[in-house]
């Protein structure tokens, strides 16, 4: 039974808990907008050494997880792929693939994906000529990552040095409406550099080439379904420089990336370079999935039915040495991402590479 004492002292304890609760949120506009410009240190990392400052920034590079982390990540994964498609919703994801995505492009035409100018800070090799994006660097204590030292990376800068007349070609697979194309085109300036892209979606590529920044003069972009046996592409094998291919071979059934990856080794050029980013195990997205959404182990439909898997270090790895490629990064990039208005904090997976093709 409550007493009027009683009920004095719970109005008192609610008040201080409501003043210190708005005092923390003050201190906590107070510390966002003291962060709110700062900068990225030298190098183009950012590490996060004390969990303590976690709120400080909005990313941290190269997080590692420990044992508990990976534990429940692995639960969750078990959790949400329990329950999976019946026989005759992926018969539809597959026979309407390409209309799911001209769906999904037709609703969100330009405005969904950001350009990708974090290219060149991951990809030097595709805009040698910029030189106004850092290095990225990766800790080398990490077993798990593998990179070149960066004069090595760029033959073509070589090619370019010793004739000026030597064309350079680039290949994006997947381009979508030009979020990495276009970037590239805007910070190299090479006369001799031309570059191809291919979508699935007949609308990404309609939008495209509807784009201001459509120059056919640097650039050519097609419907291509990468899956085919056979492609059917404007240019010649082994006459590609460098083939991209970033967040596009995660949406592919893994029965068939094989026929992906023999296609793109016919039409790289001898020591032409193949540079990869897509999803890795146990990222963010893979664990929002709820039961119900999971194809086969580790491949989702999203709500839109569009496709995504999920990768390992030794699956891209196998994936491209079997075909003959010669790896020269492999790695994992854990990233932290902070919503410090909300103080949430979101653990990103995403597997990095670059393979070359043998001279």
């Amino acid at each position: 039974m409550l007493t009027k004492s009683s009920n004095i002292t719970r109005g008192i304890v609610y008040v201080f808990i409501r003043y210190c609760s708005n005092k923390q949120r003050s201190q906590h506009a107070q510390d966002l907008e003291k962060t709110r410009n700062r900068k990225k240190p030298p190098g183009g990392s950012r590490h996060l050494n004390d969990k303590s400052l976690t709120y400080l920034f909005n990313a941290w590079d190269n997080v590692q997880w420990d044992e508990e982390q990976e534990k429940a990540a692995k639960q969750k994964v078990e959790l949400n792929s329990q329950i999976t498609f019946t026989e005759d919703s992926l018969k539809d994801l597959d026979l309407n693939a390409d209309k799911h995505w001209d769906t999904f492009y037709d609703i969100h035409q330009n405005r969904f994906f950001k350009d990708r100018h974090w290219l060149f800070t991951e990809f030097p090799e595709l805009a040698p000529d910029n030189t106004s994006a850092p290095l990225r660097v990766y800790p080398s204590d990490n077993e798990s990552v593998m990179t070149e030292k960066p004069e090595l990376t760029n033959p073509c800068l070589t090619h370019m040095e010793q004739d000026i007349n030597v064309k350079r070609y680039i290949f994006e697979i997947g381009c979508g409406v030009g979020n990495t194309i276009f970037p590239i085109l805007q910070y190299s300036r090479d006369p001799n550099l031309f570059i191809y892209g291919c979508d699935f979606s007949s609308k990404a590529i309609e939008i495209m080439k509807e784009n201001e920044l459509y120059d056919t003069n640097r650039c050519s972009v097609f419907v291509l379904d990468a899956t085919k046996e056979e492609w059917d592409v404007p240019f010649d094998k082994n006459s590609l420089d460098i083939i991209v291919l970033i967040f596009v071979l995660s949406a592919i059934d893994p029965t068939k990336m094989k026929t992906v990856i023999t296609n793109i080794y016919k039409y790289l050029k001898p020591s032409g370079l193949v540079v990869f980013r897509d999803y890795g195990r146990y990222d963010l997205a893979q664990l929002r999935f709820k039961k119900g959404r999971c194809i086969s182990d580790n491949f989702y439909a999203r709500g839109d039915r569009t496709k995504v898997y999920f990768f390992t270090q030794e699956e891209v790895s196998h994936l491209f040495k079997e075909t003959g490629f010669l790896e020269e990064q492999n790695l994992v990039d854990r990233r932290l991402q902070v919503n410090r208005g909300k103080m949430l904090t979101m653990y990103r997976v995403w597997i990095q590479g670059k393979y070359r093709k043998p001279s």
